[in-house]
């Protein structure tokens, strides 16, 4: 019998419109992009702003804006997550007529008070996980994670493993102000575009166990992942908004996309950095190799321009 043939490949890169694109973000872009061109495959632009109290007002269309100025051509439309309320929900009542959820009363003091840190905050101790207490209403929606120990391969960290309920605890699906989690959303995100595989920056790490338990609960396609090295200041920093990370410039562009590929590894010839953009993505989408990343969870710029890089 013949195998079935393999689904073509998709990729996406989903930024949340909290401000300006930095080079931590044009770095995860240009992974992303490479990697599905150089298969192939297809490039999706998702914009992750599910979250609206964090949303900037403008950002969003300045973000496309920028991407297409530095070369960048996404297939299809962009996809709002603001706007696949409905979806999260039916998905959340799916889980919730699968007794895989419950609601929970705690507030994060309660939780920070009564448990052990985990690899990404509190671990949750099970306060309500069989039900609520006298007297208290719920504020959140969780997750119930039972035993489970996710065991995956990173394309580019290496093996990972992780015991959910020792290291994470019961997650939120639904906060308490009523937004659905990010991990419930992006879960059900990949699997509705028909994700394939997911390169994207190694902070997302440790949220992946989560998102590939959530596949399984509800009958999913696994993507395969790839977790680029995050971009650090010379503080020690992940570059982002909160760490003052400077907005990458358009008038820049073609030296901070060679800044790019050196700091995953690629390597441009150095008389691609007075060129123009096409020259240097010319090269890219010929020369691109997923083996060259650094298979670190971070690295270094050397200041704001992010001229070298070095091992952390």
């Amino acid at each position: 019998m013949n195998s079935p043939p393999e689904k073509k490949y998709r990729g996406r890169f989903a930024p949340s419109p909290t401000g300006p694109l930095h080079f931590g973000s044009l770095v995860a872009a240009v992974g992303s992009y490479l990697q599905a061109k150089s298969q192939g495959g297809e490039w999706l632009v998702r914009m992750e702003d599910i979250d609206a109290p964090r949303n900037v007002p403008g950002a969003a269309d300045e973000i496309l804006r920028t991407l297409q100025a530095f070369g960048f051509a996404w297939d299809g439309a962009v996809i709002y997550q603001s706007q696949r309320a409905g979806l999260y929900r039916a998905t959340l009542d799916q889980l919730a007529a699968q007794g895989a959820t419950f609601a929970c009363a705690c507030s994060r003091k309660e939780i920070a008070d009564s448990s052990l840190f985990g690899i990404d905050g509190p671990v949750y101790p099970g306060t309500c996980r069989a039900g609520l207490a006298a007297g208290r209403s719920g504020r959140a929606i969780r997750l119930r994670v039972g035993s489970a120990v996710i065991e995956f391969t990173d394309l580019i960290q290496g093996s990972i493993r992780q015991n959910l309920a020792t290291e994470i605890g019961d997650f939120v699906l639904c906060r308490a102000d009523g937004i659905i989690a990010y991990q419930l959303a992006v879960a059900v995100d990949d699997a509705d575009q028909g994700i394939t595989q997911i390169i994207r920056g190694a902070d997302l790490l440790a949220s992946t166990p989560r998102q590939i338990f959530l596949q399984q609960l509800l009958g999913f396609a696994w993507p395969r992942y790839g977790h680029l090295p995050i971009v650090t200041n010379p503080a020690g920093e992940k570059l982002s908004k909160q760490t003052l990370a400077q907005a990458i410039e358009v008038k820049n562009a073609t030296n901070l996309l060679f800044n790019a590929l050196c700091f995953l590894g690629q390597n441009p010839p150095a008389e691609l950095r007075r060129s123009s953009q096409k020259p240097l993505w010319d090269w890219a989408f010929r020369h691109w190799s997923g083996a060259n990343v650094p298979s670190v969870a971070a690295l270094q710029t050397d200041g704001a321009r992010n001229s070298t890089s070095k091992l952390l």
